[in-house]
């Protein structure tokens, strides 16, 4: 969309907030020269990404004006496609919440239905409308002519969308989806995009929720732990999403922990997910938060990761039982390694969680989603990490 020097200066606009930052200071931080930045600058504001935010007391000469971003200039869409739920947000710049779509939805349900449906969705929460997408009814025998969403709000930078995985993130191709291997080799991406009409960005929904995370402040190296409809894993590591080279990383839920166990979807056997969804399908939450202390505790003795946060509807409906339980398994391994004073920590991600189970850095029910719709806004403040 812009430079790399732009996008530096756009990032500074965004995390100085409405009280806004002088040129000098973006110029001091950037190490750009004072030219640069005001040619840069000059050309944000007559894009309408950035404004003017009042003038600040200088120690000599004229007072310093101070410049903001202007959050309303541009809007992402962030999609999650859950296996019985689609919810949609439009965000701003700043990643603030615009509008909310949530309904319904069977993953299994075939191409067709999930596509469209997202169309649908889609094009209300960009356009708030009452009706779909596609315009005028067609004639007989004719395509109906879709109207791109692009035009519906200022600046639509694109739509990013987080589902189950595993699938490969860099091409948007969907590989066999826990649960539903009918959706193996689907170009997700760019089917969405010809419907759509705008650039998409296809990502497992673990690694949106992390990045959402890791945007809103998490710090350092982190795996979020989501037990939903499934259990899976974002990580962040040294502040970046880490995916792996084949794009796999965070399938988390399917380590075998015990051999020969009950079946899984995923075609193993003894999987923690199936362990965990077994315990908590008779009740004991107990004892699922026990497995899922046991596989936490085997991805913190492989990464010596700082922190491990906790999200997903399951862990929302008890998460007392879940961060106790396995905080209890994690500090159990640090004192038999002879530093219990050096247990990986463990809390609830922030931000709260909804009747989907989303648990997000940017507050609400909504964390997947909003992540997602970063997928797009990172490119636009030089974010390398999605």
């Amino acid at each position: 969309m812009r430079s790399h020097n732009a996008a530096l200066v756009l990032d500074l606009l965004r995390t100085a907030g409405p009280d806004g930052i002088s040129r000098l200071e973006l110029a001091e931080r950037t190490g750009l020269t004072p030219q640069a930045v005001s040619k840069i600058t000059a050309r944000l504001r007559e894009e309408g990404l950035a404004a003017e935010a009042g003038r600040r007391a200088s120690t000599g000469g004229k007072p310093r004006t101070v410049l903001r971003l202007v959050p309303g200039a541009a809007h992402a869409v962030g999609v999650h496609l859950d296996r019985d739920e689609l919810r949609i947000v439009l965000t701003d710049l700043d990643g603030s919440v615009v509008r909310e779509h949530r309904g319904p939805l069977d993953l299994g349900a075939g191409a067709e239905a999930v596509l469209g449906a997202v169309e649908r969705g889609v094009g209300r929460t960009v356009g708030d409308a009452e009706g779909p997408v596609q315009g005028p009814a067609p004639g007989p025998g004719s395509e109906p002519e879709r109207e791109p969403v692009r035009g519906r709000v200022s600046r639509l930078l694109g739509v990013g969308v987080a589902l189950p995985g595993p699938l490969d993130h860099t091409r948007g191709v969907l590989h066999r989806v826990t649960g539903f291997p009918e959706w193996d080799g689907f170009p997700l991406r760019d089917a969405l995009a010809r419907r759509l009409g705008v650039p998409v960005v296809v990502d497992k929904d673990t690694n949106a929720a992390a990045l959402g995370l890791a945007v809103a402040g998490e710090r350092g190296s982190f795996a979020y732990l989501h037990l939903g409809t499934g259990l899976g894993a974002g990580l962040v590591i040294a502040g970046r999403v880490h995916r792996g080279t084949r794009t796999g990383a965070g399938e988390f839920g399917h380590q075998v922990v015990q051999l020969d166990g009950p079946p899984c979807s995923c075609g193993d056997r003894g999987c923690v997910e199936a362990l965990c969804l077994a315990a908590i399908g008779r009740g004991d939450v107990a004892e699922a938060a026990r497995v899922l202390g046991v596989a936490a505790a085997n991805l913190a003795g492989l990464l010596d990761i700082d922190q491990i946060l906790l999200g997903g509807r399951t862990i929302a409906a008890a998460p007392d039982p879940f961060v106790a339980g396995v905080a209890g398994v994690l500090a159990a391994r640090a004192a038999r390694e002879g530093s219990p004073d050096l247990a990986v920590p463990v809390r609830l991600a922030p931000g709260g969680s909804g009747g989907s189970g989303e648990v997000g850095g940017s507050g609400g029910p909504a964390g997947v989603a909003e992540g997602a719709a970063h997928l797009l806004l990172g490119p636009v403040f030089g974010r390398t990490d999605v």
